[in-house]
């Protein structure tokens, strides 16, 4: 009766030792596909948006945003997430004069080459080399904090995507109400807790007594907890709520592709959407989208760190692709990478997977899939946008010293409260070399302006300096 599972077991580990390095599940199948879905909270209400607003075709952009998420998780071999670029979908859709489509891929290209011109030549690297910790920590901080605010919003309040305007104080019962929201926020809480692993397992050389016994099995309970899909279970349920919602949108349905075609761009239309588009957004992409990114996956998997060229240049090919075709310009960002990290991700299978279920879709229903993600509750979206952003926010615990904090927080606080990556980092910047400038000697035999850098007593101050600018 033992030898058909050992001989299945054998076949299983003889199949999975096929797969790329990138590939191989680094916990279970059910955990990878609900880090998948972790990103949807940001992803789906700027894609439908930008869908109902600017006319953006849905098929398309599943269908290019899952080869992206494909050959990403076949490259990196981490959850590395395929996100809208945020302050062009802004710009699209909530200025008076929207954006038209041609204006949104002009935006796009003109964004993507430029990180393709800093990935290329390198410079990109020198950036995240050279960039001051806590400067990018407090961009990772706002960014996070910016996803926490806009997801306690989307729970709390109706929001019309369209004119992107918030309505009144979501109703308690309904479809769409609170009390949604409130479930599947308990319930994630209670499966993935604060994001914790518990890898440790008690001795079993000996009998666990007392304290010792109810902590392994509070630790079993927790590891039961943890293998749960919850993001995946709470996302089914979102989706099982539009037909629920509103069952005429079966009628809506129609099978198959949306058909390719290349748009033309004119020469208004690419100074129209380099001037309010991507101005604002390539600071985003290289700060959020790269220099983030590369650092949010050090921590996480400090042996699959990413480097800035490679990310960089990702972006710029990716879109240098898609956007020809009409599908909405795209980049990395740390934000969908500490929600995927937070509910399972580990490995490249998790956005394989999400770019297959992507491709499906796109293949099988096309633009008129619209309909349906049109009737998904906001508030549950909400709630998945909350965990990702409190993951990144929680990415700048390691500030240890008071100087550093102080850099941080002043980053943070300048880049939400104007509502610019771009400003917080360069007062971030100015703020870490007035720091530094305190620690000149200002001697009589000084040259120049009278000021010179202190020398180290010791090799760890060194080593402090070395490492607050790494």
């Amino acid at each position: 009766m033992e030898e058909p599972a050992s001989d299945h077991s054998t076949i299983r580990n003889r199949w999975l030792r096929r797969l790329p390095a990138t590939l191989r599940l680094k916990t279970s199948v059910f955990a990878e596909i609900s880090g998948a879905v972790g990103d949807l909270g940001t992803y789906i209400p700027i894609v439908l948006t930008l869908t109902l607003v600017s006319h953006l075709d849905l098929g398309t952009t599943l269908i290019f945003t899952a080869l992206y998420n494909i050959v990403t998780g076949l490259l990196f071999g981490i959850p590395m997430p395929v996100q809208p670029m945020k302050s062009i979908a802004a710009v699209a859709v909530a200025e008076s004069t929207h954006l038209t489509l041609p204006q949104i891929a002009a935006a796009g290209l003109s964004t993507a080459a430029v990180l393709l011109f800093l990935g290329a030549t390198g410079l990109m690297s020198v950036l995240y080399r050279y960039l001051p910790l806590p400067v990018v920590r407090g961009i990772q901080l706002s960014q996070g904090l910016s996803f926490a605010f806009t997801a306690i919003k989307y729970i709390r309040y109706n929001q019309d995507l369209v004119t992107s305007k918030t309505g009144e104080p979501r109703s308690w019962l309904g479809f769409d109400g609170l009390v949604i929201a409130l479930i599947s926020c308990l319930f994630l809480i209670l499966t993935t807790g604060a994001g914790d692993s518990y890898k440790e397992e008690p001795s079993s050389s000996e009998p666990l007594r007392g304290s010792e016994s109810r902590s392994g099995r509070r630790i079993r309970r927790l590891r039961i907890l943890s293998m749960i899909p919850a993001a995946l279970i709470v996302f089914l349920f979102g989706f099982l709520i539009c037909f629920l919602r509103d069952l005429s949108v079966l009628k809506y349905l129609k099978f198959g592709p949306s058909k390719l075609h290349i748009l033309r761009i004119t020469w208004e239309d690419w100074k129209i959407g380099f001037v309010r588009a991507a101005i604002p957004q390539i600071p985003l992409s290289v700060l959020n989208s790269v220099i983030a990114v590369c650092k949010l996956s050090a921590d996480l998997f400090p042996d699959r760190e990413v480097s800035a060229m490679n990310v960089s240049v990702s972006v710029g090919i990716m879109n240098f692709i898609g956007c020809w075709f009409g599908a909405m310009p795209v980049c990395h960002g740390a934000g969908g990478l500490a929600g995927q990290y937070r509910f399972g991700g580990r490995s490249g299978a998790s956005v394989v997977f999400l770019g297959i279920g992507k491709l499906v879709l796109g293949l099988a229903f096309g633009n008129s899939f619209a309909q349906v993600l049109s009737q998904f509750p906001i508030g549950v979206l909400g709630v998945l946008l909350l965990f990702a952003g409190i993951e990144l926010a929680m990415a700048s615990k390691d500030m240890n010293s008071k100087e550093e904090s102080f850099v941080m927080l002043v980053c943070a606080a300048v880049s939400l409260t104007g509502s610019s990556a771009a400003l917080g980092f360069g007062v971030g910047i100015v703020l870490f070399l007035l720091l530094k400038l305190r620690e000149f000697d200002c001697s009589s035999s000084s040259s120049c302006l009278g000021f010179q850098w202190m020398k180290p007593k010791s090799n760890a101050v060194e080593d402090e300096a070395t490492h607050f600018l790494a």
